[in-house]
């Protein structure tokens, strides 16, 4: 339920308040670099069975770094097996044949080559690559059901979903492919235009094809039903092949709400993620004990949407669905910066750029955060009553996505939220550096050219 406070608006202030400030200096752990760093995460993790590590950017260097290091101890100390990120599931399933020692990749660097749609640096970057080498050295030797995934949970592969659905079909059952072919022909007029499609389907222009995409779902579903896959790799293999069908039918849903307004689209894309995190889930279940698993994506995503201004649009995410389902079995945690550089585009499918990332706004968590005087440090919220008092209030949180426009940031980058309530534990870099891509364009060495100067008022 959102709270209905979230639509008062606080006046900034310069100074937090000392007694927050002293408060939150008494009850922090630093972030050193150390090995240990994390034990206290750790053992507040405990038994949970999701552990969910977001990012307030999409382009940071230390945001993907340490949650690669948090994610490392997950598996060697708590026995995790799989990793759910907010990619799209074919191509992430590229990485998991490559980590499983399946696939004729001869690197990770050309098994995230299946990234190629914008914005490819989230996951061909240089901290996502040598932890693709890590799983797939961690993995060898190990029995398949003991061997650690990777897998994405996004939506926005319509077409190479029924693609792959085709080829799957075409390799084990050439009559219910001709089926398949049929029901798929339905999207043909719009030539792989995925908005194009939505479009018109919204509006009358064209019929939608969303009879044909259930029908083709539940003769997957059938399939696995009337003849179950041996275990092992064919069993893999029809799972994959199911997901792409769930996954064109939710797809062919999303894209005609794209044109009713965000909030439709929004819950229909995390409500997507959460039901590909249950179905891997209880795939992986399957004769072997309940399987545990990292879920990385943004803050916006993890954090629990009904303590934010979100959920006081009408908003959920996957943090609040996860909660509402597993309760204390799903661990969230959030990651912030004041200030630094993010790697991000100012325009959709422009080239990423290397950006300064401004100072918190006066009366952010970010700018409270900075007042601390700790560079870095672990906040562990959850059951720790001084601190959820100390973060009860409502203030503004950053959120940069893949694009980042300092020049409107209150508008386009900032929420209000209840800290305490949002996440289990937060990570905070006081400064921060950008994110370095496997392809990096000119644009990214150069920086953003015609920034405005550092004295250019941030409160707009």
């Amino acid at each position: 339920m959102a709270n209905k406070s979230l639509n008062k608006i606080a006046s900034p202030v310069k100074k937090a308040p000392s007694a927050l400030l002293d408060g939150l200096q008494r009850n922090l752990h630093p972030l050193v670099g150390a090995a240990q760093d994390y034990d206290p995460l750790l053992q507040a993790i405990d038994t949970a069975r999701f552990v969910l590590i977001g990012e307030a950017t999409h382009g940071t260097h230390e945001f993907y770094r340490e949650r690669v290091k948090i994610t490392q101890r997950l598996i060697l100390e708590k026995g995790f097996t799989a990793i759910a990120v907010e990619a799209d599931w074919p191509d992430a399933w590229r990485v998991n044949r490559y980590v499983r020692g399946l696939s004729g990749d001869q690197d990770a660097r050309e098994a995230l080559a299946g990234f190629e749609r914008f914005p490819a640096w989230m996951w061909r970057n240089t901290e996502v690559c040598d932890f693709v080498e890590w799983l797939r050295q961690h993995n060898s030797g190990l029995s398949p059901e003991k061997q650690v995934g990777f897998y994405g949970m996004d939506l926005y592969s319509l077409f190479r979903s029924m693609e792959e659905v085709l080829s799957y079909l075409d390799r084990t059952d050439p009559i219910e492919a001709q089926r398949a072919r049929s029901r798929y022909a339905c999207f043909d007029h719009v030539g792989q235009d995925s908005q194009a499609y939505g479009y018109g389907a919204a509006y009358g222009m064209a019929r939608s094809c969303e009879d044909e995409v259930v029908q083709q779902l539940r003769a997957m579903t059938q399939g696995l039903a009337q003849n179950p896959p041996a275990p092992g790799l064919a069993r893999d293999e029809y799972f994959y092949a199911e997901q792409n069908a769930r996954l064109v039918r939710n797809a062919e849903e999303y894209y005609r709400s794209m044109f009713r307004g965000r909030v439709s689209s929004w819950n229909l894309r995390d409500s997507h993620m959460v039901e590909t995190l249950v179905a891997l889930s209880n795939h992986l279940s399957q004769g072997a004990a309940v399987p545990r698993m990292a879920v990385w994506a943004h803050n916006s995503h993890l954090g629990d949407a009904g303590v934010t201004g979100m959920g006081d649009r009408g908003e959920w995410n996957v943090g609040q669905l996860m909660r509402e389902r597993y309760a204390a079995d799903a661990f969230l945690i959030g990651m912030s910066t004041d200030h630094g550089t993010v790697t991000a585009a100012s325009e959709w499918d422009q080239p990423p750029q290397r950006k300064r990332v401004r100072a918190g706004l006066d009366g952010s968590w970010e700018a409270v955060f900075h007042q601390v005087g700790t560079p870095n440090f672990m906040l562990h919220l959850k059951d720790h009553t001084e601190l959820l008092n100390l973060t009860e209030a409502l203030r503004l949180q950053r959120a940069i996505g893949v694009i980042y426009r300092p020049d409107t940031e209150r508008q386009s980058h900032y929420f209000f939220t209840h800290l305490g309530r949002q996440f289990d534990a937060l990570l905070h870099w006081d400064e921060s550096h950008a994110l370095e891509p496997l392809d990096k364009s000119l644009a990214w060495h150069q920086g953003e050219a015609g920034e405005v100067p550092e004295t250019y008022p941030s409160g707009i």
